[in-house]
This record gives structure tokens, C-alpha cells and sequence, in this order.
């Protein structure tokens, strides 16, 4: 016990907390602007895989890590684009949509890299390199902050920035404001003047690269290539922290963080005398007990607003 204890508590979690967060706060908050638009994006998983591929493939084949990580956001950006097409325009489920994209997305981005490389495994011969992380003087010099901030990926620090910037975006600006009304009434916000589907197809263009930026750590940051299926459902837990956090920024960013210390114990737990099956399980079992909770809490709720109110004195009856 007083091994773990030891892990937990020591900086090196902390800092490996916000690593493995990263492409969880990155893909929540672009499912929140897609959800806060009325679409719900569940090709957060595939727009990630896409992205995660494009990105190590294009870097490896042109050099250039910026332009991999450019050309990776703009699959995962083109793809929510794709679920737009079949949804809004089409008039295909959002959810089936959605799950087709996944499926997708994970045999195309199987076939391509065998196609190029001749490997079914992923791209670990071509050497794509990986984003650099960012050394902040004064901050490393700080006992416990810097060791825990000072050194973290590029898109780490893209992500902690990323909240702030979605909560202006949607509260503080005539986008946010047509991007809920549009979600909340469509009807009411056509009646303004508001071009829906044009809102709607700018939140999933921002939705995807958000998601493709979470693919694209997974492949350039947190390693330096790509492995078929690499995702591993974060995708989809990343949707559960839309809901879980309430539909709000810094909710949804708690959520993810949540979601990222569960993954991150479960990898150092992996280095310590415990189960490997136990160890792999407590990132979807903390998944399950969220949604649990979140779904207790909604039922909660809904019991306590439909509860009468209490007379607080005789009642007055009105003349005709």
C-alpha cells in the first residue's frame, strides 16, 4: 500500500496526469460544441483515429512534424464535416451515422498504412517524429509546479488553453450565442435569421479539429507513431465526459481530468505488483461509475422539479 501511496502522491503523476488527459480534454470539448449545436458527434472516435493516422503519415513522409500535425487536425475537422453531410443534408441518424464513421475510420486507416508500409500494425517503421514539448524557466523553477508543469507537450498546454477559450467562445461571442440557440430551438433561431445548418457545419469543422488534435498527441505527442486502433475507445469515454460535465466548459474539462487520472493510475498501477487485468479495467469501470452517478444525479433532479410545491397558506380564491 505504501508503494502506491508513494506513486500517487509523487509529482511525476501529477505531471503524467495532464499528459494522459490531454486528448480526453481536447475530444470533450469538441463534442461539447457539437452537442451544444444539436448534432452530437459520436465520430469523436474516428475523427481522433484519422487524425492520429494523417498526422504520423504525413510527418513521416514530409519531415515536417508541424505539417503532420496540421494535415492530422484537418482529417479529423473533415471527417465531423462528413457526419454533417450525412446527417443535416441526408437525414441519417446522427448516432448510426456516427458509429458508420467510427467503423470507417478504423478499417481505413488499417488498409492505409498497409498499403503504404506493408504493415498491419501501425507505422512504428516509418519515423515520424513527435511535437516538442515546451521548458518554461520560470515556471520549472517553482519546487512541485515545475516538475509537474515544465516540460509538457506542446498540445498539453494547447489543451489547458483550449477550456478558457471554448467558454469565451460560447458565452462570449455571436457565434457561441447562435451556436446554443441553434442547439436549443432551431426552429426559434431560423425565425431570426440564423443560417442553422451553416452553424451547425462550423461546429463540427471545430468539434472534428479538436478531436483530430487529440488524435494527433496520441500519435506525434504521447508517442512518435501510429498504432492501428490506438484510440482504445477514448473517443467514446471523451462523449461521457461531455455529459457528465454537465454540457458546461470547465465541467467537461473536470470530467476529462477525472477520466485522464483514472487511465494515468491504471498505467502506474501497471508498474507495481497488481493484476494487469485489474489494472487495464479501472479506466472503463471509473467510465461506468461517472455515467452512473450522472445518471442518478439527472433522476435526482427531475424528481425534485416535479415534486408540487408546498402551500404556504390557505388558498385565495380569485373573484370572476
Amino acid at each position: 500500500m505504501g508503494s502506491v501511496l508513494d506513486v500517487v502522491l509523487s509529482t511525476a503523476f501529477f505531471a503524467a496526469i495532464l499528459g494522459v488527459s490531454t486528448p480526453y480534454v481536447l475530444a470533450a470539448l469538441g463534442g461539447l460544441l457539437a452537442e451544444r449545436a444539436g448534432v452530437p458527434n459520436i465520430a469523436l472516435e474516428g475523427s481522433m483515429l484519422s487524425a492520429a493516422c494523417a498526422g504520423a503519415l504525413v510527418a513521416g513522409y514530409s519531415g515536417s512534424v508541424w505539417a503532420g500535425a496540421v494535415c492530422g487536425i484537418a482529417a479529423g475537422s473533415l471527417l465531423a464535416l462528413l457526419l454533417g453531410v450525412l446527417h443535416l443534408y441526408l437525414g441519417a441518424d446522427a448516432i448510426i451515422a456516427g458509429i458508420g464513421l467510427n467503423l470507417l475510420a478504423a478499417g481505413a486507416t488499417s488498409y492505409t498504412v498497409f498499403a503504404l508500409l506493408g504493415d498491419k500494425g501501425g507505422t512504428s517503421r516509418l519515423h515520424s517524429g513527435a511535437l516538442p514539448s515546451l521548458r518554461l524557466p520560470l515556471i520549472e523553477d517553482i519546487p512541485g509546479v515545475g516538475a509537474v508543469l515544465s516540460g509538457q507537450n506542446v498540445l498539453t498546454w494547447a489543451a489547458l488553453a483550449a477550456t478558457p477559450v471554448v467558454a469565451w467562445l460560447l458565452y462570449r461571442t455571436r457565434f457561441g450565442f447562435h451556436l446554443r440557440a441553434v442547439g436549443e430551438h432551431p426552429e426559434a433561431a431560423r425565425s431570426v435569421g440564423i443560417h442553422v445548418h451553416r452553424v451547425q457545419f462550423r461546429a463540427l469543422a471545430l468539434s472534428g479539429a479538436l478531436a483530430g488534435a487529440a488524435g494527433v498527441f496520441l500519435s506525434m505527442g504521447a508517442v512518435s507513431f501510429f498504432v492501428t486502433g490506438m484510440t482504445a475507445g477514448r473517443g467514446y469515454i471523451a462523449l461521457a465526459a461531455v455529459f457528465l460535465g454537465a454540457l458546461r466548459p470547465w465541467g467537461v474539462f473536470l470530467a476529462a481530468l477525472g477520466f485522464g487520472t483514472a487511465e494515468a493510475l491504471a498505467v502506474q498501477l501497471g508498474n507495481l505488483d497488481v493484476p494487469g487485468q485489474l489494472v487495464s479495467a479501472i479506466p472503463y469501470v471509473f467510465t461506468l461509475l461517472a455515467l452512473a452517478f450522472f445518471a442518478w444525479r439527472r433522476r435526482r433532479a427531475s424528481r425534485t422539479d416535479a415534486a408540487p410545491a408546498p402551500l404556504t397558506g390557505p388558498p385565495v380564491l380569485e373573484s370572476p
